[in-house]
């Protein structure tokens, strides 16, 4: 395989949204933790998270969303972070990654991305005159030497990465409540399938653990085959 083994990781809600509602002042981050039922429980998801691969997978948008552009500048993890981004972070915010991360590469069509302006000597960038995500995944691994990674992106980057067959394990942790909104970001947006044959193709699930969490949390995990 010329690209990183990939694995979907998030937190959900029973119903598949990832968020708590459908304009950027909300989130499940800054939401669950202040709600009942939820916030008790909350603690296992990012205690998973820790122990996902060295290498995280995020977008722009998410991060702007979380306030990178404003935080102040964190400690260094032993994490290697990849973002795809055009418009939604600033000068500070790509400061901000290059001394969060191991390694922080920047993926990006934006020839004046504020990203070519700062000099750090673990900041990447791969430019693309066309968005290509598999090519993108392809220099990822064999540029920087990244052979798995974590997805944590928002739903939309998830269907681009569902539609091009790019997803190899889902590991989700379900939260114990119903959000709905035809509008909130669900597990997998975008694109929608519009026949049986295309639906076929995505590959078959193949459930490898499933694990009863504490406070009605639960655990799924599935590896895809093709």
């Amino acid at each position: 395989m010329n690209r990183p083994i990939t694995t979907l990781f998030m937190l959900m809600s029973v119903d598949g949204k990832i968020s708590t509602g459908a304009s950027d002042e909300l989130d499940v981050d800054q939401n669950f933790p202040g709600i009942d039922g939820l916030k008790e429980g909350l603690h296992q998801y990012y205690e998973i998270e820790q122990t996902t691969d060295l290498w995280s997978l995020n977008t722009g948008r998410v991060q702007a969303k979380l306030g990178v552009n404003d935080k102040p500048m964190p400690s260094k993890t032993p994490v290697s972070f990849v973002l795809i981004d055009n418009s939604h972070l600033t000068e500070h915010g790509i400061k901000y990654f290059c001394e969060l991360s191991k390694q922080f590469v920047l993926i990006t069509t934006n020839k004046n991305h504020p990203a070519f302006k700062v000099e750090a000597e673990n900041l990447g960038i791969i430019f693309q005159e066309e968005f290509i995500l598999e090519k993108a995944l392809e220099e990822l691994k064999n540029q920087y030497g990244c052979e798995r990674i974590t997805i944590q992106s928002g739903g939309t980057m998830n269907g681009i990465f569902l539609r091009n067959k790019l997803f190899d394990y889902v590991d989700i942790v379900v939260a114990p409540v119903l959000v709905g909104g035809k509008d909130i970001s669900t597990l997998i947006d975008g694109e929608s399938i519009t026949s049986v044959d295309e639906l076929n193709k995505l590959g078959v699930m193949k459930l490898i653990d499933c694990e009863k969490l504490e406070d009605s949390y639960i655990r799924l995990k599935y590896k895809i085959t093709r």
